[in-house]
């Protein structure tokens, strides 16, 4: 059961609450502005969901696991993988920034380092690990020539 509870939607549902609770009961008076934040936020949450799309629809044409918990059938290094190597986190993140900026979440923008910092030390570093061991010289290339991030 912990298995399941601990994965990354998981952690961005929780801070995403904390942003919500935070936008609709402690406000404080704080606001990012008008329309800009709206429009910056829409598209965060939209390109999230594009590069997690992108990077689900990849890994299914590479056979492979996407729960970060499990050993990876396939090293997968193309499609929105020769950009970046963890699409779906940076997805992740944009989403919560998204709805933070849109909730007028001023307080709540701490959240989106913290979140980065928790998926990189509980799942990033971790994944990384377990594809070093499995995929050894072809994994040492592809961290070469593919940002971990960005």
């Amino acid at each position: 059961m912990k298995q399941w509870i601990d994965l990354p939607p998981a952690w961005l549902a929780g801070a995403l609450v904390l942003a919500w609770v935070q936008a609709s009961h402690y406000a404080l008076g704080l606001t990012f502005g008008p329309v800009w934040a709206d429009l910056v936020g829409g598209l965060c949450v939209g390109g999230g969901i594009v590069l997690m799309l992108l990077a689900v629809t990849e890994m299914r044409r590479q056979k492979t696991t996407l729960i970060p918990h499990r050993d990876a059938d396939r090293l997968v290094q193309s499609g929105i993988f020769s950009r970046t190597r963890n699409p779906i986190y940076i997805g992740d993140a944009l989403i919560l920034l998204g709805l933070i900026l849109y909730w007028d979440a001023v307080l709540a923008v701490p959240l989106v380092p913290i979140f980065v910092w928790i998926i990189e030390k509980r799942f990033v570093i971790p994944e990384e690990n377990r594809l070093r061991r499995k995929f050894r010289a072809d994994f040492a290339r592809y961290c070469q020539k593919t940002r971990r991030w960005v």
